[in-house]
């Protein structure tokens, strides 16, 4: 009997859209909302989610902030929901490989890359450049498509 599986990260930009100016830079910017969380797959099927994580990104100058888990599972329902200051928990910015919406950050070998901070540790996220799959293992080439990732 042949059985497949794998567990990897996962990334989903939420629909949420609210217009500030910027605790860090002074200029007028707008939240940008995501999700990170870790899934496992049978078949190429996504079958558990967990481990989520919800971040805001501001779309001026990339200063990034992990949000309130209640205020970011609301943004996740679809419910109308205002972001405080106090939801926000600063983690870092200005990072020129910090998560983008059209990932245009590339490294030397012109493959998009991006790194992701945390309180203690940088992480490498690769990203495939034939399906756009993002991953922090370290990968040689894409599990969804087999593709060489660099």
């Amino acid at each position: 009997m042949f059985f497949m599986m794998g567990i990897t990260q996962g990334r989903k930009e939420l629909p949420f859209t609210q217009t500030v100016i910027c605790d860090r830079c002074g200029s007028y910017g707008r939240y940008m909302v995501f999700m990170t969380y870790t899934v496992l797959s049978l078949f190429f099927i996504p079958v558990f989610r967990w481990g989520k994580k919800y971040y805001v990104k501001m779309s001026c100058c990339g200063a990034t902030y992990e949000l309130d888990r209640e205020v970011g599972r609301e943004i996740e329902r679809g419910l109308n929901v205002e972001i405080c200051p106090g939801d926000l928990d600063y983690m870092g910015g200005q990072n020129p490989y910090s998560y983008s919406n059209h990932w245009d950050d590339r490294d030397d070998d012109d493959q998009p890359k991006e790194i992701s901070q945390n309180n203690s540790y940088i992480t490498v996220i690769k990203r495939c450049p034939n399906c756009g799959f993002s991953t922090e293992e370290d990968y040689e080439y894409c599990p969804k498509c087999g593709s060489h990732l660099e």
